[in-house]
Order: structure tokens, then sequence, then C-alpha cells
């Protein structure tokens, strides 16, 4: 199993290689890819020195399976070559996720629309993912009507430049800045850029990734995303509301016994999900599970995953683990 990882020396690139290797994903030849300033260097993979190669070079290599994190951008204009030659490409940018013509997967929730054909498939955003693993169960019983969703996302979404800001503020130490403002001691509710509408692209990434991948064009969601000062993932309100009624404790009876799911939800002995405590895990975790009061069927919940894993390096890796699976690469 011939692998390429294009943006291998970036925050997701680096988390990929580190989970391929603790799900001993059948890696015979990595072929890494990163900028050109990075050509020629070396990188170590499963106690094996490799050396940085450039796009073509990993296209002329025929790996099975290419795995992007390198930005729009780069997939847009290289995805397309990599799928030319045969290679399966999961991509984890923006760039193909509303196209009409690719898949969009989380495979807890949707591999089975994967198939032979699917070149470039892919991979949703980080918020996105951990939201949609515990809607879908909840949307099979009881039909979703809208979502409510406030985020607070980890620095790590925005990469290592974010992270050295935050590290640098708290030791009093003047660098350069990812964001406009102070992130330490502080929330920025303002996540990718502002659009003609007052969301940020964020939030409407949430909104129309949700029904696309959910094949649900009814669903009505409405997000606020914030960023905040923590590393260990990201972490969301999700206010749900359904057609049809629940009991709190089937509730929780169906999220305990769905796939990647993690069930911390035991308010006497202060069990709940924190980011502190899914940072370097692949699942994604729920607790806080109440009834809203104020209107009916409608159900309070607390949302928490390890957005460089389950938000991009694990689910990306699950898919090509579904495609070898299915014989597809």
């Amino acid at each position: 199993m011939k692998v390429a990882v294009v943006g291998a020396t970036g925050l997701v690139g680096t988390k990929i290689l580190q989970v391929l290797t603790e799900r001993n994903f059948p890696v015979t030849e990595l072929f890494p890819v990163a900028s050109e300033k990075s050509i020629g260097k070396k990188i170590n993979f499963n106690g094996k020195e490799y050396t940085i190669m450039s796009m073509q070079d990993a296209i002329d290599a025929k790996p099975a399976v290419a795995i992007f994190s390198a930005g729009g951008n780069t997939s847009l204009e290289w995805a397309p070559k990599f799928a030319a030659a045969g290679i399966t490409v999961i991509d984890n940018s923006s760039a193909w996720r509303m196209d009409p013509n690719k898949k969009l997967i989380v495979p807890e929730v949707n591999a089975n629309e994967l198939t032979i054909e699917d070149k470039i498939i892919a991979n949703p955003n980080c918020s996105t993912i951990q939201l949609v693993v515990v809607l879908k169960p909840l949307h099979d019983h009881y039909q979703i009507k809208r979502v409510v969703v406030s985020t607070y996302q980890s620095v790590t979404g925005t990469g290592v430049k974010a992270v050295n800001q935050l590290m640098n503020e708290r030791k009093g130490v003047v660098g350069e800045m990812a964001y406009k403002f102070p992130i330490d001691l502080n929330a920025i509710p303002h996540i990718d850029v502002f659009l003609e509408n007052g969301y940020t692209k964020e939030e409407m990434k949430m909104t129309n990734e949700t029904k696309k991948i959910m094949g649900d064009q009814n669903i009505l969601l409405t997000a606020t995303c914030v960023r905040i000062p923590t590393i260990g993932g990201h972490s969301e309100s999700v206010n749900i509301e359904f057609e049809k009624d629940f009991s709190i404790n089937d509730v929780r009876n169906i999220l305990s016994k769905t796939p990647g799911i993690v069930l911390e939800d035991d308010i006497e002995n202060y069990i709940y999900p924190m980011p502190i405590n899914a940072h370097d895990k692949d699942e994604t975790f729920v607790g806080r599970i109440r009834r809203d009061e104020t209107q009916a069927n409608t159900l309070n919940c607390w949302i928490v995953s390890d957005n460089l894993r389950k938000g991009a390096a694990t689910n990306a890796i699950q898919i090509a683990e579904y495609l070898m699976k299915k014989s597809f690469i």
C-alpha cells in the first residue's frame, strides 16, 4: 500500500503520519510531499527516514492513495492531477466539500456512499465532523428539525502560528500574530472570513456540510463559531429540535452504542467532555445531555473532539481504511 501525504510537515500532516502508525495502516511505501522550500528535507516515519519530494515526483511514484492537507488552492491545482493518474485523493481542505460531484464523508455517517469511481473525496470541516457523528444516530431515531450550535475552537485549528502566538502570550513574549487580537485570556467570535450575511465562512461550512453529509436539506442549522485559548480539541454547545419526542435515557443509550462516540455524562461525579481529556484521542465525546425545558422535543448536549485527529487526520485515514476494506484502493 503506497501512500502519499501532501502537506506532510504541517500540523495536520504530522498528525496524519502519527495516526497512520498508531492505527497500523499497512503503508509499504511513504511519499511525503511539502512546499518547495521543504523538498529534500528528511522526516521520520515508523523508524525510517524519508525525503520530502515534489508533487510531480509523488504522482510519478503512483501511490494508491494521497492524503492532502496543504490548503484549498494546492488541492484545486493538484488533486485532479493525482486523480488523473489513477490515485485516490482524500482532501482535508474546503476545496471540494460542496462540489456536487464529490463525496463529503464521515465514515460513521455515510461511508456507504463511496464507490470505486470516487477519486477525489472530501474530508469535512473539523467542527462539522464531530457534530454529525452525534447528530446522525439521533436523526435516525427522532428526525432532526433544527440545530443551534456554538463552538469553542482550539487554536490548533488555525495552525502552528496560532499555537505559537498563544504560548508566546503566556510567556510574555512579543511574536508573530496569527490573529488580529490576543488569544490568551480571550475569546474571538471570528473564524475564517465574514460573509455578506454576517456569518463567517466557518459558520456556513457547518450549515451546508451538515446537510450534505446527513443527506437531508431540510435540517435547519445555525452556528456561531468562536476561537478560544485551548489546544486539546474543539467543543460545541448543541441544541437539537426533533420532530419526535424522546427520553433522556433512550438518547444516552443510543449514543453509548454508536461507534466512535464516548458518553461522558455523569454530572454527580463531574464527568463531562473537556478538550484536555479529548486531546490525542480519536473518539467524539458527548455529555451534559438534558432536555430543553423551553421547547418541545428539544435536547441540549455538549460535544468535544480532538480537531487534529477525528476532525482531520483520523477521519481521513478512516476513509482510506474503508476504501481498502472495499478493495477500492
